[in-house]
């Protein structure tokens, strides 16, 4: 069991009761190329992560929780302290799946020495198993330090959110040839410098195919396609919690129209008061 302290849970509503299972490693996540896809959600708190993780192979505390936590307009203002608060939680709430916790933008990109530092402290902080960082060919000598260094790492390549100023937004990246070829070219550099995976996201199918088909780690896909070896989604959007979801996401609920529906019962009762009852109060002793 990974957990950074002990809670109690004769008292505490968040109860991480150690399950008998062992959790998955890094190994494990990368054996399975080419077989079972691996399932992985995005998780920042210790209540989801119980929710999600006898679903999950991986849970990823992604730096999307700057949008989804924060209402931060961007993943640019995303701290390494924010990151290591929500991937401590995210370890303590999860027993079975492989935790990876993203670098924040400017945490990783000046020198693989600053890179390693960066690392170092949040899977000391968190507990998490590997990190995760965006960027092709130019980030491969960063990868290969730090994982000759014991850090495994999941790459990230084809739209990269912490490059969205450079990109100038969230178009699928791929559709000219000279993209298309930079992008099977950053997942070759990625995967030879030793990543155990690689996040294919926002490219056109084919391309996310063909890197799938030629590199050796598996890919884990999020609007690339169900070819990949994985498939990755932002758990607040496929809930349906925003009014707007990303062309590559399928609302399996829709979470947000059933707790408004549930708070106006609650501000109806309330009002009317009808709650609480006689089952929520408390009567004298005889």
């Amino acid at each position: 069991m990974s957990t950074t302290y002990t809670i109690d849970t004769a008292t505490s509503r968040a109860t991480p009761t150690p399950a008998p299972m062992k959790r998955l490693t890094i190994p494990a996540i990368r054996a399975r190329k080419g077989r079972e896809p691996l399932v992985m959600l995005t998780a920042y708190t210790v209540r989801m992560a119980q929710l999600l993780d006898p679903h999950c192979d991986l849970l990823l505390v992604g730096d999307s929780l700057g949008q989804v936590i924060y209402g931060l307009p961007s993943t640019i203002p995303v701290t390494l302290e924010m990151m290591a608060a929500h991937g401590a939680a995210v370890v303590r709430g999860s027993y079975h799946a492989v935790v990876v916790i993203d670098m924040p933008f400017g945490s990783y990109e000046t020198s693989p020495e600053v890179a390693f530092e960066s690392a170092a402290y949040l899977l000391k902080e968190t507990g998490a198993a590997a990190v995760k960082l965006e960027g092709g060919a130019a980030m491969a000598p960063t990868v290969r330090f730090l994982v000759e260094r014991g850090i495994p790492v999941m790459g990230h390549i084809g739209l990269t959110p912490q490059a969205v100023n450079i990109l100038g937004g969230y178009g699928a990246r791929g559709r000219t040839q000279a993209e298309a070829t930079k992008i099977l070219d950053d997942a070759r550099a990625i995967d030879q410098a030793g990543a155990f995976g690689i996040v294919i996201e926002g490219v056109v199918e084919p391309i996310a195919v063909e890197a799938t088909r030629t590199i050796d780690c598996p890919t884990i896909g999020i609007g690339a396609s169900a070819q990949c070896d994985g498939q990755v989604l932002v758990i607040d959007d496929m809930l349906g919690m925003f009014d707007r979801t990303p062309r590559f996401v399928k609302r399996f609920d829709d979470l947000a129209g059933r707790i408004s529906a549930a708070v106006q019962t609650y501000a109806d009762e309330v009002r009317s008061r009808a709650f609480p009852g006689p089952e929520q109060t408390y009567a004298p002793k005889d």
